[in-house]
């Protein structure tokens, strides 16, 4: 199990940690997700919850711990959750701090099971987001059914975003969508700094990504002031030019 932040540019903490599975002796999340299959997929959901919060109190994690799950591993979401809770109370982690990522591509069986599962989590005052935003084809469908705390933009949206007018434009519609709607924006798959100072530009402010730090195993990455220093000064920077006058204005 890895852990890879989600960082709060405006006050400079973890808003959160993401937990991802990991081979044990290093590699890609797919080595592990290919080898689920339809009877083990309730058993991997389970454990990885469970590995996921025994870490974060072993790591003394004081942020949000965000967890994937598989909407058809949860056959009845009360009984589902109960190892869950379990887990938290014994490590001492609050459920109040577990946030709960659905894929936006991760197909359901019934939209109906999923927002139950959403009613349930937040019955015990945990999270909830849509992760992969963009990605699959029934985005605006999925929002307007769950509402969600939490919105996660897509990597791909995110790309290059500082020099894509396109997916500037795209990403600029979803974020405030989302702000009307009163739903947090991550933006995830960060590598550039243009791309950072874009979406703070944006109104974004929690940003996560190899830009600011890589996925960890079984530790909790920091990430760095000068990076840190750098998103929020050329942000600045970028108010500033929007505030100044052009000629024309200057001399009326």
């Amino acid at each position: 199990m890895a852990f890879q932040p989600i960082w709060d540019i405006e006050n400079g903490t973890a808003f959160a940690y993401e937990a991802l599975v990991r081979p044990s002796g290093g590699g890609s999340a797919l080595e592990v997700l290919e080898q689920i299959t339809e009877e083990s997929r309730y058993a991997f959901d389970q454990s990885c919850r469970v590995k996921a919060i025994e870490l974060a109190g072993a790591l003394g994690m004081q942020s949000i711990l965000s967890i994937n799950f598989l909407p058809n591993a949860v056959y009845q979401p009360a009984a589902c959750l109960r190892k869950t809770i379990d887990a938290a109370h014994r490590v001492g982690f609050p459920t109040t701090r577990l946030m709960f990522e659905v894929t936006e591509s991760e197909p359901s069986r019934d939209p109906a099971h999923l927002r139950a599962i959403f009613t349930e989590y937040r019955a015990h005052g945990m999270i909830t987001a849509i992760d992969d935003f963009g990605a699959g084809h029934s985005g605006l469908n999925m929002l307007a059914d769950f509402q969600p705390n939490i919105v996660k933009l897509d990597m791909a949206l995110c790309r290059n975003l500082d020099r894509d007018p396109v997916r500037r434009a795209i990403a600029r519609s979803i974020i405030n969508l989302c702000g009307d709607l009163g739903i947090d924006v991550v933006c995830e798959g960060i590598e550039t700094l243009g791309e950072a100072v874009a979406l703070r530009d944006l109104g974004v402010r929690y940003l996560q990504g190899f830009l600011f730090a890589k996925p960890a195993i079984e530790s909790l990455p920091e990430v760095s002031k000068d990076i840190l220093r750098a998103v929020r000064a050329a942000h600045e920077d970028s108010l500033l030019d929007r505030s100044e006058p052009t000629p024309r204005q200057a001399c009326r």
